[in-house]
């Protein structure tokens, strides 16, 4: 392992990193940044901040000048600056002010995080030392930097490595927080690495590269993790944005480690940050349903970062992986269905496509970049494009759908499988070579010239893409092996750091397991389980030593040749495992079973116990038990010791149905919760002891105050205590169980019937010895509860417990796992399993905090080396501390292949992940067997059924034969007349019982289909029928016609009854509108007072009413017109008395025709033009969007009407149609009938019928018959895929 700073790396530590305690270097490391703010005050020049600030804004921001403080603080809502009375604020001001010198350097030795070591143990910091790492986590965000074109970088868990490309050597760069690095970026010079890192308030170191000397450290940036870093063009500016749960967008000038803009880039998780390369006050982020383009702005109260949210539109949401702006500040950006979309001022201008609305990518778009005048995208379907820049750039809408079609100018397809996530440009001169990140597991060299010399893509690394799930180190030499779920077996020599060889199968591994030495004596063979259940042994050779034959082609270091393959189970396998002896393999799975194999019988299968939960972990006692048993854990707290099999004979086993072992004598322990039990008895002790030492504090000041004032003061002070009021005591924690039982982790024995476990969830932070109890065969497993003996707790583990244990060979160290990524290590006594000694240990973290849980770890065979595997896809390889460490060059020997294993042939293998599992197989074999005994059954049945009933025609026959009065009748023939009405009865139940079972289904039916009819049929006025012509290929069709929804009618009518108002009424039609409207009053009442007098003219009148009546009218009538003529002289007097006053003055001027003068002269020639900038609108003239949108509504309603006519009369022509045809069918029939009384040599031909299409009945789709019906089920059985669920 090489880091910086090597040669001074004894001189360099400080006294207390050896043995510091948790303060030390697992807690925050405020002493050590205390002491570099120091540093930093020490080399300070006296050029104030003030005067950086204006040159920097001047060169970078176009002449704008301010001071931090008053232009750079108030603009953002992140940094701010508080203002601090006296002398403490000009303190404060002038360390802020101070500029930190350009040769200033920090040191790596105290920046970096230290292993833990427990005070005053005899433990080494470098107890495990960072050999080599295999790993490499692939899908991690721009994971792949390039300083130099022989040097690329990338994050590995808690390390920064710096690979060289021709010598493979690796450098490794530790994290100052302990918690992981984030992500990485370098600067557009080469000459400086940023490492963005995570853990609370993360830092952003700033290295100096080639020599990786820490230069500047960035505080405060975000809360937890950094998200994504970048540099600007000129590499003075540096952007980050913090990830989850803050997504702070801070801009730093970065030399001086001031931030210079904050704020929050969005509520959603945010991927990526970069400047625009052509406006360095131009920003872009982007992440999950989002793109958002920022600005550096001068305003009036300093700089401001403001933002736009880009908007979709019409274009569904995406997450944004890869965008690239563009020199006239427009942005390209990739969608996740592969499309590219080019935005201008937030909004999306155009979305390009290939043609025929191909997608340009099949799949997200990860990265965009512009190269020597071309476009480049990849994409996640393994494909790099190349675009024409000035297509993209000048491409705009010529339709509706907003589309584009565009064709790429180059493409090139890295290879199948592939998953391109990032690439990187080579600065080689003359070539257009890159290095690719793949997400399926590889780092890909690409020639992207596309000329006649273009070399093949190569891949250079290749890794496990995700999780690595199964370690297994080999028992003979420095081989492993490991497994994950992308299908892979890798092969490593961890002794020469050598990748040797990998394979891949149809389906991911789960679990592996090195053969022991007594089953294959060269440690040659490898037995891994893969999630579809299938159990292979693939045995391993080196290829060099076959025999080699003309033309064949370059041989690996090693390969791997398929032994012999099973399949025991029907879920993931867990967990593989021989005995002692190597003459049992226990195999355990997710489908709560444990299979046994018969390692000597060419591993023949035993049989199979069931488990109360799913297998997890699977451990055969050592030798140091008196017996061979097999510890099975289970994820939901079962605990299940089996004793060794049974072994049968074959011919005791060809009869038996299944393979499962039932009278196995398995004791069970059921995991119950103590964690609460434990904290209440170690509260007890702690306040024991607290109040034991208050006692003995008491009676020291007693004692004190008896010898200074003599028995007075002793009576004093008694008196003082009896006064003190005793302090209220806390409760105690209360007895918590949790409802769900926590999963069991990992184990190992301790001793017979003893082992210890470790759990997660509410019982982590302890290791519980438990013991087994006897076998009872009449207990209920799942009714008993059982409780640890014993227990010892883990420090600082109560929500990161042990994930993994192992042990050295001499079980002097156990080896822990931890939940983030750590590695413990405690010291033991030698071969001590009851863990009677568990105070010292080293604890270092490793693996990812956040996701790279470790999920195995295993020791060499020669406890030189430690080899780990973690979640985050990375695997290390560590060196342990010996005091008699050999540093010769190590290598791993490959076994020898066996002789004749080249021409030996290959089992057949299992690709099929549901084919049938091994019991399954014996039960269909066991199953097949039955069904063909039964049919054989029924065969004989049906043929003694056969010969009856021939011989009952025979007698039917005879009978017939016989004269009649001797002939039998045929109900004599029936055995029992009851047999048919039974038979009927039975056939009516049976009915009756299938319609009661199948009611559900139809009632589900029957609702899906009035769901169909509802959204389908119901809101359908008219359906589109297709009328065709009789003699002539012409065809008409009536529009399919939606009916109008409740609030579309309503709004139309309301549209129409809209009139103006009361005033605008008045001022158009006058004054005389007034006596209209009592006209109108008046006969409004008419009909009214009608009503009331109706019942009256029915009533039937006495002749003296009759009479009454009549004079009364006749005295009303002469009334009245009395009444009138003395109406109508008056009326005439006053109208010449009107006459008279109304006569005007000889000088008197109509005041109408005064102001139709004065108008007239005013108006008179006064043709406004409407461009006229005096020109007004006519005020009946104007148009808004009432007025527009009732025209519309008016439109729609004489549209909708006009189409219901058209539909009324198409379909009276198929009406009339059809009546043709029926006319056409009778007439046809005559002529029939008439033609077949004549002679054939008269008849004429007989014109055919017109046909009805389907397209002029559309109605009848939806008439269906049983034949239908059984149609329609016949199509289903042939295409079930079809079938629709409602």
């Amino acid at each position: 392992m090489k880091e910086p700073d090597d040669e001074d790396t004894d001189g360099g530590k400080p006294d207390g990193s050896k043995s510091g305690g948790k303060q030390s270097r697992r807690a925050s490391q405020s002493a050590s940044t205390t002491k570099e703010d120091d540093k930093v005050l020490e080399d300070a020049t006296d050029e104030t901040f003030a005067e950086a600030e204006e040159s920097f804004l001047e060169e970078h921001l176009e002449g704008s000048s301010s001071s931090l403080q008053d232009d750079f603080v108030e603009s953002t809502g992140g940094y701010q600056h508080t203002e601090m009375p006296g002398p403490a604020a000009e303190e404060s001001e002038e360390e802020i002010k101070k500029k930190i010198s350009p040769s200033f350097f920090y040191d790596y030795m105290e920046l970096v995080l230290m292993p833990f070591v427990t005070p005053d143990s005899n433990i080494p910091l470098d107890l495990l030392t960072l050999e080599h790492s295999f790993g490499y986590d692939c899908r991690k965000r721009a994971n792949l930097q390039l300083p130099d074109s022989n040097t690329v970088m990338y994050i590995a868990g808690n390390q920064l490595i710096l690979l060289n490309l021709k010598t493979k050597e690796q450098m490794y760069l530790r994290s100052s927080s302990g918690r992981g690095i984030g992500v990485i970026a370098v600067h557009p010079d080469k000459t400086y690495v940023a490492v963005a890192e995570k853990g609370v308030s993360p830092k952003i170191i700033i290295y100096e590269y080639p020599f990786m000397r820490p230069y500047r450290i960035l505080r405060d940036g975000t809360d937890l993790a950094y998200a994504y870093v970048d540099f600007n063009n000129s590499g003075t500016l540096l952007a980050s944005v913090g990830d989850n749960p803050d997504h702070t967008l801070t801009i730093w000038n970065w030399k001086e480690e001031q931030p210079i803009l904050r704020t929050k880039a969005s509520s959603q998780e945010v991927f990526k940050v970069t400047f625009n390369p052509d406006s360095e006050e131009q920003l872009t982020t982007s992440g999950s349903g989002h793109i958002k383009f920022w600005e550096m702005a001068l305003t009036f109260t300093g700089l401001k970062l403001q933002g736009s949210l880009g908007r979709f539109g019409k274009t569904a949401t995406t997450d944004i992986e890869g965008y690239m702006e563009l020199p006239d500040g427009k942005v390209l950006s990739g969608s996740e269905w592969g499309n590219m979309l080019l935005w201008e001022a937030g909004f999306i201008k155009v979305e390009l496509c290939r043609s025929i609305s191909k997608c340009c990518h099949q799949g997200p778009i990860n990265q965009i970049m512009l190269d020597e005048g071309e476009v480049i995208t990849i994409g996640s379907d393994g494909y790099v494009r190349i675009w024409d820049f000035e297509t993209i750039d000048t491409a705009d809408t010529i339709d509706d759908t907003g589309l584009l079609e565009i064709e790429p100018i180059n493409e090139l397809q890295v290879d199948k499988n592939v998953k391109l996530f990032s690439m990187i440009k080579m600065n080689e001169t003359g070539n257009n070579v890159w290095l690719a990140q793949d997400a399926s597991g590889a780092i890909w060299k690409l020639d992207l010239s596309f000329s006649n010399i273009t070399q093949d893509p190569e891949c250079l690394f290749s890794f496990h893409s995700g999780a690595v799930e199964a370690l297994a180190v080999s028992p003979v030499t420095y081989l492993m092996v490991t497994t994950s779920l992308d299908c892979s077996i890798r092969i490593y020599d961890f002794g020469s750091r050598t990748p040797l060889a990998h394979v891949k199968f149809n389906q991911g591994g789960t679990a592996l397991s090195w053969v022991p030495r007594l089953v294959s004596y060269t440690g040659a063979q490898i037995i891994v389980g893969f999630e579809d259940g299938v159990v292979r042994i693939l045995e391993l050779y080196d290829p060099k030593g076959l025999t080699i034959f003309a033309g064949r082609k370059k041989f690996l270091d090693a390969d791997l040749h398929l032994h012999y393959v099973i399949k025991p189970h029907t879920a993931h396998v867990t967990a593989l495992a021989y005995d002692r002896d190597g003459e049992i393999l226990a195999t355990g799975s997710k489908d709560k079973t444990v299979f046994f194999f018969d390692v000597e019988k060419n591993y023949k299968p035993i049989g199979y116990i069931t488990t109360p939960g799913p297998v997890c972990q699977l451990i055969w006692s050592t030798i140091i038990h008196p017996e061979s048993t097999l510890l099975i854990l289970c994820e939901n707290g079962y605990i299940l010791e089996a004793p060794y099999p049974t072994i049968k004979e074959d011919m005791e086993d060809q009869h038996v149905v299944s393979y499962e072992i039932k009278d196995m004598r398995t004791k069970c322990f059921n995991f119950s919760s103590v964690k609460s039990k434990i904290l209440r008895s170690m509260e007890i002790e702690k306040r024991k002891k607290q109040k034991e030492l208050k006692e003995k504090e008491k009676e020291e000041r007693r004692k004190q105050r008896a010898a200074v004032m003599g028995e007075d003061g002793e009576q004093e002070s008694q008196g003082e205590e009896e006064e003190e009021e005793e302090e209220e005591e806390k409760p105690l924690p209360e007895i918590f169980i949790p409802s769900t039982p926590c999963h069991i982790l990992c184990g190992f024995y301790s001793g017979p019937r003893k082992f210890w476990v470790s759990l997660g969830g509410y019982d982590s932070g302890f290791l519980y010895h438990c013991e087994l109890p006897p076998y009872d065969k009449s207990s209920d497993i799942t009714e008993k509860k059982d409780e640890p003996f014993d227990f010892r707790l883990i420090e600082d583990t109560e929500d990161n417990p042990i994930q993994t244990i192992t042990f050295s060979v001499n079980k002097y160290m156990m080896f822990c796992g931890m939940q983030d990524g750590a590695i413990r290590v405690y010291i033991l006594s030698q071969n001590d399993l009851s863990l009677t000694n568990m105070e010292n240990y080293w604890h270092f973290n490793i693996h990812d905090n956040n996701y790279g849980c470790i999920k195995g770890l295993s020791t060499s065979f020669d406890d030189r080396f430690l080899v780990t595997i973690g979640a985050d896809s990375n695997i290390f390889v560590f060196s342990i501390f010996s005091e008699f460490q050999l540093r010769e060059t190590i290598k791993a020997k490959v076994p020898s292949p066996r002789l004749g294993i080249e021409t030996e042939p290959i089992p057949e293998d299992i690709l099929d992940p549901k084919a049938y599992s091994i019991e399954n197989a014996r039960r269909k074999r066991e199953h097949d067997k039955l069904m063909k005994e039964v049919e054989e059954i029924k065969a004989r049945k049906r043929e003694q059924l056969r010969a009856l009933r021939n011989q009952f025609q025979k007698l039917l026959k005879m009978n017939e034969e016989l004269p009649k009065h001797m002939q039998l009748k045929r109900t004599d023939f029936d055995i029992d007349s009851k047999i048919r009405a039974e038979m009927n009865r039975k056939t009516v139940y049976e009915i009756n019982q299938v319609e009661k079972a199948l009611a559900w289904k139809k009632e589900k039916h029957q609702l899906g289909l009035r769901k169909l009819q509802h959204r389908f049929r119901d809101s359908l006025q008219s359906d589109a029928i297709v009328v065709h012509a009789i003699q002539s290929e012409h065809k008409i069709s009536s529009y399919r016609l939606v009916k109008p929804s409740k609030y579309s009618r309503y709004k139309r009518d309301s549209q129409l009854e809209k009139r103006t108002s009361k005033l605008d009424r008045f001022d158009k039609e006058g004054p005389g509108i007034k006596d209209s409207l009592k006209d109108i009053g008046e006969d409004m009442n008419v009909p009214e007072e009608s009503i009331i007098e109706k019942g009256k003219q029915f009533r039937p009148k006495t002749l003296s009413q009759i009479m009454v009546e009549n004079e009364i009218e006749k005295t009303r009538k002469l009334v009245l017109k009395a009444e009138r003529a003395q109406f109508k002289i008056q009326q005439r007097k006053k109208e010449w008395e009107e006459l008279y006053k109304s006569k005007p003055a000889d000088d008197y001027e109509d005041p109408k025709d005064v102001q139709a003068i004065k108008e007239a002269q005013v108006h008179m020639g006064d043709f406004n033009l409407k461009t006229a900038p005096d020109y007004k609108i006519p005020e009946h003239m104007r148009i808004n969007a009432a007025k527009k949108e009732e025209e519309l509504g008016q439109l729609d309603s004489m549209t909708y009407s006009k189409k219901i006519n058209m539909n009324k009369s198409i379909l009276c022509l198929r009406d009339l149609k059809v009546a043709v045809i029926e006319e056409i069918q009778c007439l046809v029939q005559e002529l029939k009938n008439i033609q077949s009384t004549l002679h054939i040599s008269k008849h004429v031909p007989i014109p055919q019928i017109p046909q009805i299409h389907p397209e002029e009945v559309p109605e009848k789709r939806f008439h269906y018959n049983e034949k239908t019906l059984l149609a329609f089920k016949q199509q289903l059985m042939k295409n079930p895929r079809t079938d629709c669920h409602f």
